[in-house]
């Protein structure tokens, strides 16, 4: 009936068949319209108070990368295990809440699992996933690309690593990366950009992660390579069953645990979203579990989560640090071995079940509690999230070289003494850091997302 009328004021109008051929042009140029819309990420700000939690990383992550480097005894798992009293009661107490890198990077992968797939589960049109896939690796490259190739300039052309090991050496720091790598040349700094990207497995291990300050370059890669087992999952949702969504999730989740996988995490953080989205989550969430006359409110069982998992870390930091790493020998080595974890790198990234717990424990309660969510929907929480990856990029390098020739420039004066240059350190790094991280920000990170769309875009034309 459209077309036919459509083809009548054609026929009828004086240049009928022209008029047509503008009016269909003009259709062509709303219907590529609506189409860019569609495919621009949905956001739901009932949500925003992720981006807040990826702010509060901020956080711990920094101060993870400056007490590594200046302060070693004070976090958990360094290799550091002797020092002053304050620093070992550190170690054992708030270490374990704030400054814990295994715990924090592997909030970090499963809280991108847990956003990534937002714009999907909102709107489950095929545009969407196809944007978000395609944007993704865009997004994520060009930022990494100019992270290393400042490090190149940095360490390779200019400061070079040995006063990373005189500093090593000088404050007997056996736990920093002071064996950073410095490029041979640009060649071979491209290509460790093109290996963030490409390496299947041992992510630690590659040339781009030994160059970056802190060698924690490899979440990149995780991040990037579940991205996909996430939109590959993901697409199941708008057409099966919930019930068996969860069941199947759970199958999956335990067998990522099993050969010690990421996706043991990443799948978990779907399931979550999926569960607040479609399922009613955080309703659902806040009626008690009855157990035959007894109910119990569900948030004992969260909290239970994140006890149990923070009452181990405490142990392995306290009473049995020779069990922290007893979990490797019961996952499979697929990805690695491919048998039974017959070795025990300890240096590598790990996949805790401590972590999990109390991560899981806590997403349960954030997802199922608005009083929770405002904590961290908040403007600083939020204006650093929105920022995090610069953050992520730019604090290792300028604790690394800033920090540490500060330090060393003013421990060789004798008007200063060791604390007064952590001290003016600390300042240092988390002044220029702020600065520096918003310029990457905007000038790196900002721009990055926007070319990805304008790209998309484009190749949609």
């Amino acid at each position: 009936m459209a077309a036919a009328s459509d083809e009548l004021s054609a026929e009828s109008a004086p240049g009928g068949k022209l008029r047509s051929h503008w009016f269909n042009d003009i259709k062509n140029v709303a219907i590529f319209r609506q189409k860019k819309d569609a495919a621009l990420s949905a956001h739901d700000k009932t949500q925003d108070y992720l981006v807040g939690v990826r702010g509060f990383l901020v956080i711990q992550s920094f101060l993870w990368v400056f007490l590594q480097t200046f302060v070693p005894a004070t976090v958990k798992g360094s290799a550091n295990t002797t020092g002053p009293a304050y620093q070992l009661a550190l170690r054992k107490s708030l270490s374990v809440l704030f400054w814990n890198d295994s715990l924090i990077y592997s909030s970090i992968i499963l809280l991108s699992a847990r956003t990534t797939c937002l714009p999907f589960l909102l709107n489950p049109e095929k545009i969407v996933v196809a944007s978000s896939a395609f944007r993704r690796g865009l997004r994520l490259w060009f930022p990494t690309a100019a992270a290393l190739v400042i490090c190149y300039i940095a360490f390779s052309k200019n400061l070079g690593a040995q006063y990373l090991f005189d500093f090593a050496n000088a404050t007997s720091n056996y736990s920093m990366h002071a064996d950073i790598y410095t490029m041979p040349n640009s060649l071979a700094n491209f290509n460790s950009i093109f290996n963030i990207f490409w390496v299947p497995y041992n992510f630690s291990y590659q040339a781009g992660n030994w160059a970056f300050p802190t060698q924690t370059l490899w979440i990149v890669t995780a991040l990037f390579q579940q991205s996909y087992t996430v939109f590959t999952a993901m697409l199941i949702a708008p057409y099966t069953r919930a019930s068996w969504r969860v069941k199947g999730c759970i199958i999956f989740i335990s067998t990522a645990f099993w050969v010690y996988s990421w996706a043991w995490f990443s799948i978990t953080g779907l399931l979550l979203a999926d569960a607040v989205v479609n399922m009613d989550f955080g309703t659902r969430s806040k009626i008690p579990l009855k157990i035959g006359p007894v109910s119990i409110p569900k948030w004992t069982l969260y909290i239970l989560l994140m006890v149990a998992g923070f009452a181990m870390q405490f142990t392995w930091a306290t009473a049995r640090p020779d069990l922290a790493n007893a979990e490797l020998q019961y996952h499979t080595g697929l990805y690695s071995t491919g048998g039974l974890y017959t070795w025990n790198d300890v240096n590598a990234p790990q996949l805790r079940s401590d972590n999990y717990l109390v991560i899981l424990g806590f997403f349960l309660l954030l997802d199922t509690y608005e009083w929770v969510q405002r904590l961290f929907n908040n403007a600083m929480f939020l204006y650093l999230g929105r920022r995090s990856f610069s953050y992520f990029l730019i604090q290792s390098i300028i604790v690394y070289t800033l920090g540490i020739k500060l330090f060393m420039h003013m421990t060789t004066n004798p008007s200063y003494n060791t604390a007064n240059a952590r001290g003016a350190s600390f300042v240092a790094c988390l002044a220029t850091t702020i600065v520096a991280a918003e310029a990457f920000y905007r000038l790196v990170d900002r721009p990055s997302q926007a070319f990805a769309r304008m790209v998309f875009d484009w190749i949609r034309e």
